[in-house]
């Protein structure tokens, strides 16, 4: 059993595809082999788990999915299933180019959600890929759609309940602590749902990856998470005529402010979680300056 640190790493999905490119596999094999390098970094001094989002992809395969004449859309719960693996390959190809082939797990996740969440009622979580206004009303009236702003852009909007159970939780601990790097939760994981014959079954919905993120560090009893994206720190006023960066801050400071809730609110809000929950430090910053977060050198960190 391994006795390093453990690690929760959460990995923004516009860190894999970047805003404005092209959604194609060389686009994002390039882009994980950047995030391979630092993940490697970190797995030699961590017992790592690696989870990821999958907003751009999953989103892709949705309106793949829609295009097919004749054929019922696939189910968002089968989407996110289709995304974990897709992303998470593309990550253990990369990753295991660092450390080893043989080091890198992938693990298909479910998450279950309550089904009388308020999250149903108010979709909220952007996928998919960037539109146009002119885009987005079109997409809302052809496909019924709910549409949100999001940064310069608009895109889709779907039900993004909060995490209540890592199905996997005990496989999870038991790979990282035999020395393994876990890719799991892609996504947030797989939404499910306990139905009265207990059986669970997949909903049409996608969790935040963060929130399950914070779930997953807490629950493994990691002692850190990080959270890293495409912005070099969390930044109060963002865009507006006085921002101030952020470097250091408590969870009740933190919770004092209001944050967007289709960006940067959720990677708050898991932090927070996680450093109340554990009485830990969750850290927030730039994915190609991982180690300079951790160090305390660069991002915001929340304790």
């Amino acid at each position: 059993m391994s006795s390093r640190p453990r690690l929760v790493v959460a990995i923004g999905g516009n860190a894999l595809l970047h805003r404005g490119e092209a959604p194609n596999i060389a686009n994002q094999r390039a882009n994980v082999g950047g995030a391979a390098r630092v993940l490697a970094e970190l797995a030699g001094a961590f017992g790592l788990v690696v989870t990821h989002g999958n907003g751009p992809q999953v989103g892709l395969l949705a309106r793949q999915s829609e295009a097919v004449s004749g054929v019922d859309p696939v189910p968002f719960d089968v989407l996110v299933a289709e995304s974990e693996g897709l992303i998470g390959y593309l990550i253990a190809e990369e990753l295991g180019r660092q450390i080893g082939p043989e080091r890198v797990v992938v693990l298909l996740t479910r998450v279950v959600v309550d089904q009388g969440d308020p999250g149903f009622a108010r979709p909220s979580k952007p996928i998919g890929s960037m539109l146009t206004e002119d885009e987005a009303k079109l997409a809302s009236a052809q496909h019924g759609w709910v549409v949100m702003k999001d940064g310069k852009g608009w895109r889709r909007a779907v039900a993004s309940p909060d995490p209540k159970e890592i199905i996997e939780l005990d496989a999870i601990r038991a790979l990282v602590d035999a020395g393994y790097v876990v890719v799991c939760a892609g996504g947030g994981g797989i939404p499910v749902a306990r139905h009265g014959d207990s059986m669970l079954r997949g909903v049409e919905a996608v969790i935040d990856k963060d929130l399950t993120s914070a779930l997953l560090a807490t629950e493994i009893g990691a002692d850190e998470l990080l959270i890293l994206t495409d912005v070099h720190e969390v930044v109060r006023g963002w865009g507006g005529p006085n921002p101030q960066p952020i470097t250091s801050a408590t969870a009740a400071q933190m919770r004092a402010d209001d944050w967007a809730a289709g960006s940067m609110g959720p990677k708050i809000e898991a932090a927070c979680r996680f450093v109340e929950h554990t009485g830990r430090v969750a850290r927030i910053g730039e994915l190609d300056h991982a180690g300079d977060v951790l160090r305390g050198l660069s991002g915001t960190r929340i304790g």
